[in-house]
């Protein structure tokens, strides 16, 4: 799609307008960040999903410049970890072209992932990410859904040991493939492990979040939002009073702070293709973090609703 310049100019100047409307976090409370426990390396507790979300046209200027502001205001507001997948179709083509365009990864971890089957295929999937991205070293590289994981896990290994990715990890979806996860949890070494857990779907409770903080596996959680089924659920319902308790001006900080103060949580990775969302979900890492009582009464009033 094109557009004129007066419209590209018009643009820009409206996304700087949402963008200096948000004052600065830092300026208010120190960042959360929990430490990856195979390193003692410390992340920010919120991070960004592209799934869906950067599946755009990369072409079209218009939506890639929404995408380029929203990576802006992600590393401007603390950064921490980008996730993405080769699933996620052009999603790593338009980070790569967004960060080319930012002019720099400070703050950045980046993450993404191999899907696929086979040693040759993985490999040229692999390569082809770091060519999108446009870097010479990832932080993390996942294994998708379990995918060959026998196959890939060994690989991922010398390639932690030889310096082009710093962490290991697999990864799960939908609350699906738990029991496969505990097994490998059980029997391979991991930096990382990412599965959906969010105030609706807290299966994870049960055996993996246990799990990882005994093994000291950090864990990433992806659909934090029920990829919007939490607000449609509640969008009728205002905040609890007591939500300004622990600095929660909206549902996406409240269902984030719960999902970041378990302690088995290393970071949360929301999605999201709007400034104004991305600077809601970032406030979720700072100010007041519910305990073990708030987190409880935090489900309570969920499932009074």
């Amino acid at each position: 799609m094109l557009i004129t310049r007066r419209q590209l100019l018009k643009y820009l100047l409206a996304v700087a307008a949402t963008t200096s409307a948000f004052p600065s976090f830092s300026s208010k409370s120190a960042q959360h960040r929990h430490v990856i426990p195979s390193s003692g390396e410390k992340i920010p507790v919120i991070g960004l999903g592209s799934w869906l979300v950067f599946g755009i046209d990369p072409d079209d200027e218009r939506e890639l410049i929404q995408r380029i502001e929203v990576i802006r205001a992600f590393l401007n507001s603390g950064g921490g970890m980008l996730d993405s997948s080769p699933m996620y179709g052009v999603a790593q083509e338009v980070i790569g072209k967004s960060l080319k365009r930012i002019g720099h990864t400070d703050g950045l971890f980046s993450a993404t992932k191999i899907w696929t089957t086979g040693d040759r295929a993985g490999f040229l999937q692999m390569s082809e990410s770091f060519d999108l991205w446009g870097l010479q070293k990832m932080d993390l590289m996942q294994v998708h859904n379990l995918v060959d994981w026998e196959r890939h896990l060994p690989t991922l290994q010398a390639m932690k040991q030889e310096g082009t990715i710093r962490y290991v990890g697999v990864t799960t979806s939908h609350g699906r493939r738990h029991q496969q996860l505990e097994h490998i949890m059980k029997t391979q070494s991991l930096d990382f492990v990412q599965f959906t857990y969010n105030m609706l779907d807290r299966d994870a409770e049960k055996i993996l979040l246990p799990m990882a903080k005994d093994k000291g596996i950090a864990v990433i959680v992806n659909r934090p939002f029920q990829r919007g089924g939490l607000f449609e659920k509640l969008q009728h319902y205002h905040l609890p009073d007591w939500a300004g308790e622990l600095d929660c001006k909206n549902w996406a900080q409240f269902f984030l702070k719960f999902v970041i103060s378990h302690p088995a949580v290393t970071c949360a990775i929301p999605a999201t293709s709007q400034v104004s969302h991305l600077h809601e979900n970032m406030a979720a890492g700072y100010g007041e973090m519910p305990d073990e009582s708030m987190r409880k009464k935090m489900i309570q009033y969920i499932k009074e609703l």
